[in-house]
């Protein structure tokens, strides 16, 4: 069943969402190099308590953070590390899911850590203009399959390809409900959206090829060539017209 979310539960997601996205901001101007990726899990796991809220990934199916932070060729999951110290050069991907209100608010942001180079910075650009294609085309009528073709449109015609194995999905009271939102797939496919279904748009982006490994801890995944991925998400909100992105930072 897809949760449709009603005027109430709307403003007490949102609440959640803005305080994930306002981790983020939190974050922005202290990320440096030097700095190890369990650094940036303390401060948004201090931010997140701080607010009176909870980090939706720590213990989640036994994960052992607050948040996931991925290093250039890990496309999602990464475990915080006092090992893994930011380089100049480096992307750094941080996802942020909080609790609030008895809902959750997920979103990502990868982030340029010192001078990265054009080819880099151009697919992270690339990669947050698939996820502003993939919200455009949300709306009342629109189907699922809709966001993951133009978002795999985008990406491959840059030379780019799209992860298949992970994807976004439903968000709620639940940290993760249905549907399931790819990020490739055939216009006019897939469920009809509706007025008050609340998900996530959140799109991996390889420079290389599109699959990927797990790592033996059973939750970094990285490409199996070895070149970046880049990643950015919102969690998104079905209007009358339109879509609404509700993780928006003060």
């Amino acid at each position: 069943m897809i949760s449709i979310k009603s005027k109430r539960e709307i403003e007490l997601m949102k609440e959640s969402c803005r305080l994930a996205a306002n981790t983020l901001k939190h974050i922005e101007d202290k990320l440096e190099i030097g700095m190890s990726t369990e650094d940036v899990n303390k401060l948004c796991h201090d931010y997140i308590i701080d607010h009176k809220a909870i980090p939706s990934c720590l213990n989640y199916h036994g994960f052992p953070k607050s948040v996931c932070t991925s290093l250039n060729e890990v496309i999602c999951h990464g475990i915080p590390s006092e090992k893994d110290k930011l380089k100049d050069g480096d992307i750094l991907n941080v996802d942020v899911t909080t609790y609030f209100n008895g809902f959750h608010g997920d979103t990502n942001r990868t982030f340029l850590i010192g001078n990265v180079s054009p080819e880099i910075k151009k697919l992270v650009d690339v990669t947050y203009e698939c996820l502003l294609a993939g919200i455009s085309v949300v709306k009342p009528g629109a189907r699922l399959g809709d966001i993951g073709a133009i978002i795999q449109e985008m990406a491959e015609g840059h030379g780019y390809s799209v992860v298949r194995e992970y994807c976004g999905h439903g968000i709620g009271r639940e940290f993760h409900e249905d549907p399931q939102v790819l990020h490739y797939g055939k216009k006019g496919t897939g469920i009809e959206l509706k007025k008050g279904m609340t998900f996530t748009i959140e799109p991996m982006i390889n420079l290389g090829s599109r699959h990927c490994l797990l790592l033996e801890d059973d939750w970094t995944v990285v490409t199996n060539d070895g070149k970046v991925s880049a990643q950015f998400e919102h969690t998104i909100l079905v209007t009358d017209d339109g879509a609404e992105i509700m993780t928006v930072a003060d």
